[in-house]
């Protein structure tokens, strides 16, 4: 196992690995690392050559200073995650500045209204900074196949339109949300919930659970208005959004259509620390 915190480095390396039938498969992470992560990795080993992780905090997709500085940063730990899963997965752990020369700013993408939608329209230019990161990364790595978890179903969504758009050979893998045994989608953040907000924080999926129940006969605009309601049952819970949207446009279901696929997304905060979470409808 190796650690490269240059691209130079990680990319001579790869040359040196790679050959016209080796296939790269890539998992972009931001560190603090859990179960996860640790199956797209498995994923990966299973279907490529060659696998690489990345681990860096990218501060041009958070739109909140106090956000950023709080994000878990456990380098060390999730290094002995990743040689315990397997010694032969190639991390990438740059700087800022080997990822951005310099400039460290945004470039704009256009993905065909997906990014004005749930996390878009609460995180203003959110999305530019994913896009930025993620096909420099792709530049850098070059993989056949790179592996996303379903939790971020909307940022999922925009990696394949960005993909599509910029014609990039590479292919977008979508695998199932890990869960702690009580229900909580696991999540980097949740390193930053205390131990009794992490039990509480089963809540999220309860809730979600009976939306889909509620979904088969109610309207969307019933099923909102429940998980309203419960969340404001229990104070330590703050609602920013749910909806329920087409998973291909994410646009909000308006009128059920018996053609299209749902799923319900969340943001809630607990304790000030922001989670998110969907579930499928349908």
């Amino acid at each position: 196992m190796s650690v490269f915190t240059k691209k130079s480095d990680l990319t001579a390396r790869l040359d040196r690995l790679k050959n016209p039938k080796t296939k790269i498969g890539f998992v972009p992470t931001m560190g603090a690392l859990h179960e996860g992560h640790l199956s797209l990795l498995k994923e990966s080993l299973k279907n490529n050559g060659i696998t690489v992780v990345s681990i860096f905090v990218n501060p041009t997709q958070f739109n909140n200073a106090e956000d950023l500085e709080k994000y878990p940063r456990t380098l060390d730990r999730d290094v002995e995650k990743i040689n315990n899963l397997s010694k032969d997965i190639l991390i990438y752990a740059p700087s800022v500045e080997d990822i951005y020369e310099g400039n460290t700013v945004s470039a704009a993408f256009d993905y065909d209204g997906l990014e004005l939608q749930m996390e878009g329209a609460h995180r203003p230019g959110h999305f530019d900074g994913v896009g930025t990161i993620v096909k420099k990364l792709f530049e850098i790595v070059q993989p056949a196949n790179a592996y996303f978890g379903e939790k971020d179903f909307q940022q999922l969504q925009i990696v394949k339109k960005m993909v599509e758009k910029h014609q990039l050979p590479v292919t977008i893998h979508g695998c199932p949300i890990h869960r702690e045994p009580n229900g909580l989608a696991m999540s980097s953040r949740n390193e930053r919930l205390s131990a009794e907000a992490r039990k509480e924080a089963a809540l999220i999926y309860r809730i979600l659970k009976n939306a889909r129940k509620k979904f088969e006969k109610q309207s969307a605009k019933e099923v909102t208005e429940f998980v309203t309601r419960e969340f404001q049952k229990h104070p330590n819970f703050q609602l920013e959004y749910f909806e329920i949207a087409d998973e291909a446009t994410l646009l909000p279901c308006i009128r059920k259509s018996k053609t299209k696929k749902y799923r319900g997304f969340v943001a809630v905060f607990i304790n000030n620390v922001r989670l998110i979470d969907n579930i499928s409808l349908n």
